[in-house]
């Protein structure tokens, strides 16, 4: 793989990798991936994930199929570089859930010469850019979007559409609370929750 080869990459600069993309998309397993392929070539690493995702292990990072790899939980971005001190590469899961920090903190890694792998989720539930993921991106030598399958179209889907009516942007779920949605789907759904919200009063005023 081009991203993997050492001859690519003979400048001590690091660089950044971004695997983005909707959930049940393949993110994490894409992450574990990479990183375990730097563990079998005799690289040091370490995983990171917001202190904010227990769904599954406080010390591990478990994709939805189950696939795992021992992390450390960090509460904020700025804890990350202490903790990543002599690592060779460093992965990052749920980058969209740190705070804005985590740019400046990946891009000073990638200035030291590690290698930086972040997963996230590129939109919010509503469709719009999450967090830092847009920043992350842009300053990215790589990024990597991955698909899930759309549940009703069976297309390719890149948004995530919550089930509930909770509005709150940072909710954790699984399949009981998100499904992956093509762009037609998506927008469909959109549409019929417009037409559920309560119409507000307007009061005329009298002349």
């Amino acid at each position: 793989m081009f991203l993997e080869n050492p001859l690519n990459h003979k400048e001590q600069f690091g660089r950044i990798e971004v695997i983005c993309g909707s959930m049940f998309s393949g993110k994490t397993e894409e992450l574990i991936r990479r990183l375990k392929r730097a563990q079998f070539a005799n690289q040091k690493i370490e995983i990171f994930k917001p202190a904010i995702d227990r769904r599954y292990d406080d010390q591990m990072v478990t994709s939805h199929d189950s696939n795992q790899i021992h992390s450390t939980s960090v509460s904020a971005a700025a804890n990350i570089p202490v903790l990543a001190n002599e690592c060779q590469v460093v992965g990052i899961d749920e980058a969209q859930f740190f705070d804005d920090e985590i740019v400046e903190v990946c891009n000073n890694l990638a200035n030291q010469g590690i290698r930086v792998i972040i997963a996230g989720l590129d939109m919010d539930y509503q469709g719009k850019p999450f967090g830092p993921m847009p920043a992350l991106m842009a300053t990215a030598e790589y990024v990597t979007k991955v698909h899930a399958i759309c549940t009703q179209t069976g297309n390719l889907a890149h948004y995530s559409h919550r089930k509930s009516d909770q509005k709150d942007l940072v909710l954790l779920g699984e399949k009981d609370g998100y499904e992956p949605l093509s762009r037609v789907a998506f927008h469909k759904v959109l549409s019929k929750d417009k037409k559920k919200e309560p119409k507000k009063n307007v009061k005329k005023k009298r002349s």
